[in-house]
């Protein structure tokens, strides 16, 4: 296929797996398709084609009820306006059904409770309850239809079917007996009319935690730089679109800007904040030869680059197109209330036909033959059913986030249950993600002063780390002459008539010739501390050691895991011994320890895990973990770390504190412990009243009753999950 063309299109309509299963299926059977696959996590197809057309795939989609927009530059924003215009009708729809079928509710429990008031009777008249009930089951209720429709079209039922089937046996009994001879008095508007309004509150929820995943792509996105300055050969500067920027062309950076794309350095030296893409706290040094990447940002010193890597072929973008990818490995869990649905609902057909029949050949009466069949179908009403998971789920996430646990979904909380390993990314998930001085040693605590002094003029990275020390000592610092910052080396300056320098071992032109001084950095430096001497012009006058320090918290809930039987893992780019030396504090093996990694390798590792078997959670809070976040079974996001992460995560830990990563499996355990008990108790009323019903010893209202105290005892049940004590190590 010499012409063969691949696009990507945005599909509406998805519901489920069911969904993006069918249009699959339908663009691979379109002529002049080499393969299509839909991604139903981006809501996305990608289709690889020849001898048709984007305009005729479009067609395809829409004609099995389906909508498909080209993804491109140009309707983007159309993509935009038309999900938010969905989730504006759903919470329209949402309203609308709860405001109509609120009366009817409260009405039925206060006559219940035995209320013989004149505004229940009015509100159990069947007109009354018609006039309410019919605009949410065919106007609300008709996407409920619509997917039934496609389920059945393709021999997969699904909630659709038994919302859409259970809902209707409901209405038109009532309307049977409010209208056409019946008994105006059993009536089930009502429980039709809220089996609508609680599903759409699922799917509702279901939709926003799903645009917020993808709004990761988004912001990565917005991390690339839209200008660039580019240097002509005359010296003179042209700023152009960072599309316009080409291989070979030379780019000047200003202090404070973002570095638009991948490049070497030429000319000057700096240093760049890199955390918003590798996750590393610490800026880092740049001089000539040193290499760059676009997206970070540029801290103090103007330097150039040559273009060595733009568009698609930036660290960012790969980053970008490794977290799409990485989303679209995840497969969407099937619901389990979806996989008895697939079962149960031809089977309450069967039943229902059976019953028709059997009884109206037996009784020779075709009514009581049809309210025998009726009955079957009001027992069989999915209400139980289709509560039983997403109201433990609602009540489960509400909990976390009472704690400070923000979960997305359902499927997250039946992945996080069985999870045998967890991977823990070290800068700002074990570590604090802020270097500080770790140890400190010098000749005369009068000299204290001096280095604060010299780093108080200094503009590198670590100088914080010391001016954060002496505040804390209330040391403040004195003026400085002669300052000069000696690029790779570290810095001099005079005080009190002297010339001081502070800096790493190649600065001291052979003065670190005392054996405490050498043995300690030696020690901390394997240790995986910075380590910086104080020094004048003949001797070394102090060591000091700036490293990013472990969490209090680390160690004991590392521990906690390991007894409950999950693997613990560690991913850093430090060295092997500074790696292992954290792994020991923190008591990770040293098997388990994987150093050197760069951040483009994380989700490798966590794919390496995966293929052994394992179900794996990712920890981290930086940008290059957001691969590896997508990737992993259950993304985990530390709160203090970056949006992104905690946008492609599927949890998020506000605290930033890894003991309550004991209490998310505590609760997602609880959790879908209620939905199984839920769905046995739901399940159980249905088998055990549809032959009572069949054998016509339940008639509709009886059966009406045990479909109303299946949901009371479903609701209760998941409500009981508020009492559940979520337990902290200290």
């Amino acid at each position: 296929m010499n012409n063969e063309q691949v696009a990507t299109f945005v599909i509406t309509g998805m519901t489920c797996a069911n969904c993006s299963a069918r249009v699959e299926k339908e663009l691979n059977a379109q002529p002049g398709v080499a393969q299509a696959t839909v991604n139903l996590a981006t809501e996305k197809a990608t289709v690889q084609f020849n001898e048709t057309t984007a305009e005729a795939l479009i067609k395809s989609v829409e004609n099995i009820g389906y909508g498909a927009i080209l993804d491109d530059e140009a309707h983007r924003q159309q993509v935009a306006e038309k999900k938010r215009g969905q989730i504006k009708k759903m919470q329209r729809d949402l309203i609308f059904s709860v405001v109509l079928v609120a009366p009817l509710m409260i009405a039925m429990i206060a006559m219940l409770l035995g209320v013989n008031a004149s505004w229940v009777h009015f509100f159990h008249r069947p007109f009354v309850q018609l006039i309410l009930v019919t605009p949410i089951q065919f106007g609300v209720g008709l996407r409920f239809y619509k997917g039934a429709y496609h389920a059945l079209k393709t021999k997969a039922p699904n909630m659709d079917v038994l919302v859409s089937l259970g809902t209707t046996a409901a209405f038109l009994l009532s309307f049977y007996n409010g209208f056409l001879g019946g008994n105006p008095h059993e009536l089930y508007f009502e429980s039709s009319g809220m089996i609508i309004a609680l599903i759409l509150l699922g799917k509702y929820l279901e939709i926003t935690a799903k645009n917020k995943t993808s709004s990761a792509i988004k912001q990565l996105m917005q991390l690339q730089a839209k200008t660039a300055r580019v240097l002509n050969e005359d010296g003179s500067q042209n700023e152009v679109a960072v599309e316009a920027v080409k291989k070979g062309m030379k780019v000047i950076i200003f202090p404070g800007e973002q570095i638009p794309v991948d490049g070497l350095v030429i000319s000057g030296q700096t240093t760049v904040d890199e955390s918003m893409l590798t996750g590393e706290s610490m800026p880092v040094e740049k001089n000539v030869d040193s290499t760059v990447f676009g997206g970070t940002v540029n801290k103090n010193g103007q330097f150039i680059i040559q273009t060595l890597k733009v568009g698609d072929e930036t660290v960012l973008a790969r980053i970008i197109r490794m977290v799409e990818d990485a989303q679209g490995q995840k497969a969407p869990i099937q619901q389990i209330a979806d996989r008895i649905s697939a079962v149960f609902v031809p089977s309450v057909l069967a039943i229902a036909m059976v019953t028709l029949i059997v009884t109206g050949l037996v009784s020779g009466n075709w009514q009581e033959a049809l309210i025998h069949s009726v009955a079957v179908l009001v027992i069989a009403c999915p209400c139980a059913l289709g509560l039983a998971t997403p109201t433990a789920i609602m009540v489960g996430t509400g909990l976390g986030a009472k704690n400070g646990i923000l979960i997305k979904g359902g499927a997250v909380l039946e992945q996080a249950a069985q999870l045998n390993a967890i991977v823990l990314d070290k800068t700002g998930t074990i570590t604090k993600g802020k270097p500080t001085v770790t140890n400190l040693q010098l000749v005369d605590e009068a000299l204290l002063p001096v280095l604060v002094s010299l780093e108080a003029a200094s503009e590198h990275p670590l100088a914080s780390a010391i001016l954060a020390y002496a505040k804390e000592k209330k040391v403040v610092p004195d003026g400085i002459e002669q300052f000069e910052a000696l690029p790779g080396l570290g810095i001099k300056g005079n005080a009190n008539g002297k010339t001081y320098y502070v800096g790493n071992p190649k600065l001291m032109f052979g003065k670190v010739d005392n054996e405490n001084y050498l043995i300690k950095l030696a020690q901390w430096t394997n240790e995986g501390q910075t380590v910086m001497l104080l020094a004048d012009e003949k001797a070394i006058l102090g060591i000091v050691a700036v490293a990013d320090e472990i969490k209090a918290t680390s160690k004991v809930a590392i521990e906690t895991l390991q007894k409950q039987g999950i693997s613990v893992y560690m991913l850093t780019g430090d060295n092997h011994a500074a790696a292992n030396y954290i792994g020991k504090q923190v008591g990770i093996p040293v098997e388990n320890i994987f150093s050197e990694v760069l951040p483009a390798e994380k989700s490798a590792k966590v794919a390496e895990l995966q293929q052994q078997g394992k179900l794996v959670g990712m920890v981290g809070d930086g940008i290059n973990d957001a691969p590896a976040l997508a990737l992993a079974d259950v993304g985990i996001a530390m709160g203090s770390g970056t949006d992104i992460a905690m946008e492609t995560a599927d949890v998020t830990l506000i605290h930033s504190d890894l003991n309550y990563l004991e209490q998310m499996l505590q609760l997602s355990k609880a959790t879908i412990k209620k939905i199984k008990q839920n769905l046995f108790w739901a399940f159980i009323y249905n088998t055990v009243g549809i032959p009572f019903a069949a054998l016509g010893f339940l008639n509709p209202i009886i059966a009406g009753g045990a479909m109303a105290f299946s949901s009371v005892s479903v609701l209760l049940n998941s409500l009981s999950l508020n009492r559940l004590k979520l337990e902290k190590r200290e």
